[in-house]
């Protein structure tokens, strides 16, 4: 495995690591998941300088333990992933309530980032589409964590994905108009809703807070999206791709970022579900290596020549 360090340019120090591209998920069900000491080694293997938090469970809860294991590793927290009910005003208090005790985890460790995500219920249902006045009563939520974010350093980002109430390009529509949040633009959900994401960069630059890079498999994105397969079904039929091997511009949505002048991180987001668990030095570390490649090598010589952050 091979350093990013100087070879992604522009981009060194700015891409991230995430626990879903080694099968760590917050969806129920969804496989295997490998010990955090072996994650964390093969990210740092990689040259990768940070990571998101991961699943309950993948990593420890308090500060200091959590700061103690990330130093092993030279890796700092950019934030986390957090799904949360916030169109059901009964669960709201246990809902911002929730929403405070991970920020304050975050905020303890350095991250900088709060990644929402808007789901039906913790055990993931399939979503019951929002429509404006739902959508209100969503944008009310997201500006109390908004500030319960800001006030502990944090930016609350929405993340549109698959399975949530953000899952569509009418959701994304009703959610850029009916909320102030900042985004989450992540590639590849965004193009299974129906998004284009080089679009959503030129039209929502000032809005984008955060990005994770995942290529999809447009042909198996439909099925999901047509509940013909779930969406961990789908995972492990390939819905998502090494990036450049599947259907998303990924390297026109970084290039155009650039060219606004977004400076913030690049996490690398290949949702992968583990059946068993693989041998060392296989399996996820594989593709993610090859995902570092991608922007080395297709990505980084395209960029424009004042992007030097």
């Amino acid at each position: 495995m091979t350093s990013p360090g100087p070879a992604l340019g522009a981009l060194a120090g700015r891409v991230a690591a995430a626990p879903i591209s080694w099968g760590i998920c917050e969806v129920p069900g969804w496989g295997e998941m490998l010990p955090a000491e072996r994650v964390l080694a093969e990210m740092q293997a990689l040259g990768l300088p940070a990571t998101e938090f991961g699943a309950p469970g993948f990593l420890p809860a308090e500060p200091e333990p959590l700061r103690e294991l990330l130093n092993r590793f030279d890796l700092a927290l950019v934030g986390g992933f957090v799904p949360l009910v916030l169109q059901n005003l009964d669960q709201r208090a246990a809902m911002l309530e929730r929403a405070r005790e991970v920020a304050d985890l975050f905020a303890a460790c350095g991250a900088t980032r709060f990644v929402t995500a808007l789901v039906q219920d913790d055990g993931w249902s399939r979503p019951t589409p929002l429509d404006a006045d739902g959508m209100k009563v969503v944008g009310e939520g997201l500006a109390e964590i908004d500030e319960i974010a800001r006030s502990r350093g944090l930016l609350q980002v929405l993340h549109p994905h698959v399975d949530t109430l953000v899952e569509t390009a009418h959701d994304v529509e009703l959610a850029l108009e009916h909320t102030d949040v900042a985004w989450c633009l992540d590639t590849g959900h965004l193009v299974a809703g129906g998004v284009d994401p080089v679009a959503f960069a030129k039209n929502n630059a000032g809005r984008v807070g955060h990005v994770h890079l995942k290529d999809v498999a447009t042909g198996i994105a439909s099925r999901v999206l047509d509940r013909d397969l779930t969406l961990v079904d789908g995972v492990k039929e390939g819905l998502f791709t090494v990036l450049g091997e599947g259907d998303v511009a990924v390297d026109e949505v970084v290039l155009t970022l650039e060219e606004q002048d977004y400076d913030g991180c690049y996490v690398l987001e290949q949702d992968t579900a583990l059946a068993t668990l693989p041998d060392e030095g296989s399996g996820p570390v594989r593709d993610v290596a090859a995902c570092l490649d991608y922007l080395r090598t297709t990505v980084v010589p395209r960029l424009p020549q004042h992007s030097t952050r």
